[in-house]
Protein backbone atom coordinates (compact mmCIF):
# COMPACT_ATOMS: atom_id res chain seq x y z
CA UNK A 1 0.00 0.00 0.00
CA UNK A 2 1.17 3.42 -1.25
CA UNK A 3 5.01 2.86 -0.99
CA UNK A 4 4.56 -0.87 -1.40
CA UNK A 5 2.55 -0.23 -4.55
CA UNK A 6 5.37 2.32 -5.70
CA UNK A 7 7.55 -0.48 -5.34
CA UNK A 8 5.37 -2.63 -7.90
CA UNK A 9 7.80 -0.43 -10.50
CA UNK A 10 10.05 -2.36 -9.49
CA UNK A 11 10.13 -6.39 -7.66
CA UNK A 12 7.63 -7.55 -10.13
CA UNK A 13 10.13 -6.69 -12.96
CA UNK A 14 13.17 -8.38 -11.42
CA UNK A 15 11.27 -10.63 -9.27
CA UNK A 16 10.72 -14.14 -11.70
CA UNK A 17 8.43 -15.81 -9.45
CA UNK A 18 6.05 -13.54 -9.23
CA UNK A 19 2.87 -14.29 -11.54
CA UNK A 20 0.53 -11.44 -11.19
CA UNK A 21 0.68 -7.92 -9.09
CA UNK A 22 -1.33 -5.54 -7.00
CA UNK A 23 -0.33 -2.37 -6.43
CA UNK A 24 -2.35 -0.36 -4.19
CA UNK A 25 -1.95 3.31 -4.13
CA UNK A 26 0.92 2.93 -6.17
CA UNK A 27 2.91 5.73 -8.27
CA UNK A 28 6.06 7.01 -9.67
CA UNK A 29 7.65 8.69 -7.68
CA UNK A 30 10.59 9.96 -9.67
CA UNK A 31 13.35 9.61 -6.64
CA UNK A 32 16.05 7.70 -6.12
CA UNK A 33 19.44 6.82 -7.90
CA UNK A 34 19.27 5.33 -11.70
CA UNK A 35 19.44 1.80 -10.18
CA UNK A 36 17.15 2.19 -8.14
CA UNK A 37 14.50 4.94 -9.75
CA UNK A 38 11.42 3.00 -10.92
CA UNK A 39 11.31 4.77 -14.10
CA UNK A 40 14.44 2.15 -15.42
CA UNK A 41 11.88 -0.57 -14.48
CA UNK A 42 8.23 -0.17 -14.58
CA UNK A 43 8.53 -0.82 -18.56
CA UNK A 44 9.58 -4.43 -18.06
CA UNK A 45 7.04 -5.17 -15.56
CA UNK A 46 5.15 -7.85 -17.35
CA UNK A 47 3.40 -9.92 -15.08
CA UNK A 48 -0.49 -9.43 -15.30
CA UNK A 49 -1.02 -6.10 -12.77
CA UNK A 50 -4.03 -4.49 -10.80
CA UNK A 51 -3.81 -0.91 -9.70
CA UNK A 52 -6.16 0.41 -7.29
CA UNK A 53 -5.87 3.84 -6.70
CA UNK A 54 -7.90 7.02 -4.95
CA UNK A 55 -9.35 9.73 -8.36
CA UNK A 56 -8.39 12.43 -6.14
CA UNK A 57 -4.92 11.05 -4.76
CA UNK A 58 -3.05 14.66 -5.81
CA UNK A 59 -0.32 12.71 -8.02
CA UNK A 60 -3.17 11.07 -9.90
CA UNK A 61 -2.24 12.90 -13.70
CA UNK A 62 1.46 13.29 -12.84
CA UNK A 63 2.38 10.02 -10.72
CA UNK A 64 -0.25 7.16 -10.96
CA UNK A 65 -2.10 7.45 -14.09
CA UNK A 66 1.67 7.43 -16.01
CA UNK A 67 2.95 4.65 -13.89
CA UNK A 68 -0.06 2.22 -15.72
CA UNK A 69 0.38 3.55 -19.01
CA UNK A 70 4.21 3.01 -18.91
CA UNK A 71 3.71 -0.57 -17.48
CA UNK A 72 5.08 -3.33 -19.74
CA UNK A 73 2.11 -5.75 -18.79
CA UNK A 74 0.10 -6.03 -22.23
CA UNK A 75 -3.12 -3.89 -22.38
CA UNK A 76 -5.40 -7.41 -21.63
CA UNK A 77 -3.67 -8.22 -18.82
CA UNK A 78 -3.25 -4.90 -16.62
CA UNK A 79 -6.46 -2.63 -15.18
CA UNK A 80 -6.29 0.21 -13.66
CA UNK A 81 -9.42 0.79 -11.05
CA UNK A 82 -9.94 3.94 -9.68
CA UNK A 83 -12.09 5.29 -6.51
CA UNK A 84 -13.38 8.18 -5.74
CA UNK A 85 -11.46 8.95 -2.79
CA UNK A 86 -7.86 10.52 -2.57
CA UNK A 87 -4.94 8.40 -1.33
CA UNK A 88 -5.98 5.11 -0.31
CA UNK A 89 -9.18 3.25 -1.83
CA UNK A 90 -11.88 1.73 0.40
CA UNK A 91 -10.96 -0.89 2.33
CA UNK A 92 -13.91 -3.53 1.48
CA UNK A 93 -13.73 -2.80 -2.23
CA UNK A 94 -10.39 -2.99 -2.29
CA UNK A 95 -10.20 -5.85 -0.96
CA UNK A 96 -13.07 -7.56 -3.16
CA UNK A 97 -11.15 -6.70 -6.29
CA UNK A 98 -7.74 -7.94 -4.90
CA UNK A 99 -9.33 -11.57 -4.25
CA UNK A 100 -11.42 -11.50 -7.78
CA UNK A 101 -7.93 -10.42 -9.80
CA UNK A 102 -5.97 -12.96 -7.56
CA UNK A 103 -8.30 -15.27 -8.73
CA UNK A 104 -8.43 -14.62 -12.07
CA UNK A 105 -4.52 -15.07 -12.05
CA UNK A 106 -3.69 -17.73 -10.13
CA UNK A 107 -7.24 -19.56 -9.83
CA UNK A 108 -9.33 -19.87 -6.86
CA UNK A 109 -8.27 -21.50 -3.41
CA UNK A 110 -8.66 -24.91 -3.13
CA UNK A 111 -10.70 -25.81 -0.13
Amino acid sequence: MSWGGDLGAIIPAVEERLKASVLLAGALSGRGRPEANQINYVRRVKVPTLMLNGQYDAGFETHEKPMFDLLGTPPAHKQLKLYETDHIPPRNEFIKEILAWLDRYLGPVQL
